[in-house]
């Protein structure tokens, strides 16, 4: 054999094999179906089962506005197009009812559905795959005590090339690291880890993306962008001006509301419902573990002021006082009586992006599903334009105690206003 049929065997060699590892990567077997779930289902694995599920957010993201939970349809924007969620109750034709817990634990922790095909990695498996066995059995009897709904899929809009599931092989080679189970000792911080890596999957929106939809793990828990909301820095915590303390994640994460930080708002708003149904050691123990992630603050080089600022500023101070102040205001029933910190103190104020301010400004907080909280604001998109909207911003801004004001805030507001539905 000469050298140039010697190469062209490497090539042919190195193409089967290519083609092999792919065919094994992508090419999953169905799991036959069941006639009923194949765990006890028994009153206590349910209600551990119920703590799980709650801390895995699994009902924020499988429930369409106004619709029956679990029963999927949320649309979720990525990038690449929009994916809508699927039904999870144990309806037998168009939710999990078939499954074993086998083919639960297999999407779990590998991204593969029951018949064999790969599930997009909007559902977070690369997180829920550090779940124990356990924790996904106690899941899997939960959600197998649902009330089953009727809601067939959505038809996903994305184009054509991203349609072809087999391709998500090649991406989980680069992001799915399958097991093993981490241990779970008794260390509030160690228990913390668990729930912030795996259940909570909070990276998943924390940090930032890479162009294919992978988190980059060297700027993991250094912020991301969700939905058109930020989500901040969970590494910056203590860097803040109003450093964090344990006490105050705690009640940030099970009321949505903290001192001194202002009101969870956007797509954490939900997460915040949830977390205040688990027993508060979890919540603690997110806490504990997200205090030992802290680092130095990350300073960026503040841009040159906007010419018109002194303007913009005093233009904003006006809006405040005929839109906001009747509630936000110096001695407002809601700082006097409620007790809310001043909107300065808030990190959608001091955060190093407006996007936060704005997107509250514009949508709200919405009436809470927790009976006794009261963190409710009415949206303003269509009460303030945009410039008002820019204007009022730029005041708040200015109130926040070393904070340089944002540049390009006419652009930000704008593009936000074309952004949303």
């Amino acid at each position: 054999m000469n050298r140039r049929q010697k190469i062209l065997a490497g090539i042919g060699a190195a193409g089967f094999i290519g083609i092999g590892l792919f065919l094994a990567l992508a090419i999953k077997p169905a799991i036959a179906p069941v006639a009923r779930p194949d765990v006890a289902l028994s009153p206590a694995l349910v209600a551990q089962g119920e703590r799980i599920v709650a801390l895995g957010d699994c009902v924020v993201c499988h429930t369409a506005p106004g619709g029956r939970a679990y029963a999927g349809g949320l649309p979720l924007k990525t990038p690449f197009g929009t994916l809508y969620t699927t039904n999870i109750t144990p309806d037998r034709g168009t939710g999990i009812g078939e499954w074993s817990f086998e083919a639960f634990r297999r999407a779990m922790r590998q991204g593969v559905s029951r018949d064999g095909h790969l599930l997009y990695p909007a559902f977070p498996y690369i997180h829920y795959t550090k779940v124990t066995d356990e924790d996904l059995r106690a899941a899997y009897a939960f959600l197998m005590t649902r009330t089953p709904v009727h809601a067939p899929a959505r038809r996903n809009e994305l184009p054509l090339p991203l349609r072809f599931r087999p391709s998500l092989a090649f991406w989980n080679l680069l992001y799915l690291r399958e097991g093993p189970e981490p241990a779970t000792g008794d260390a509030p911080a160690e228990r913390g880890r668990y729930l912030v890596e795996g259940l909570g999957h909070c990276s998943s929106c924390h940090t930032p993306l890479g162009v294919i939809g992978g988190e980059k793990h060297r700027e993991s828990m250094q912020g991301g962008v969700v939905d058109d909301w930020s989500a901040p820095a969970l590494d910056q915590l203590a860097a803040a001006p109003q450093p964090w303390t344990a006490g105050q994640i705690v009640d940030y994460l099970r009321t949505g509301l903290a001192s001194e930080h202002g009101a969870a708002a956007g797509p954490m708003r939900p997460v915040t419902e949830n977390l205040g149904r688990v027993p508060r050691e979890d919540v603690q123990a997110i806490a504990a573990y997200l205090l030992t992630l802290q680092k130095p603050l990350r300073t960026v080089e503040p841009p040159a002021p906007p010419g018109d600022q002194d303007q913009r500023i005093d233009r904003g101070r006006q809006v405040f006082a005929g839109a906001c102040a009747e509630c936000h205001g110096e001695g407002s029933p809601m700082r006097g009586a409620m007790g809310r910190p001043a909107l300065a103190m808030s990190s959608a104020v001091f955060g190093p992006s407006p996007r936060n301010a704005v997107m509250t400004i514009r949508e709200g907080l919405a009436w809470p599903s927790q009976p006794g909280s009261t963190t409710y604001m009415p949206p303003f998109a269509d009460v303030l334009n945009d410039r008002q909207i820019a204007d009022v911003v730029a005041y708040l801004r200015s109130t926040a105690p070393h904070a340089a004001p944002w540049s390009g805030l006419d652009e930000q507001v704008a593009h936000l206003r074309e952004n949303r539905p």
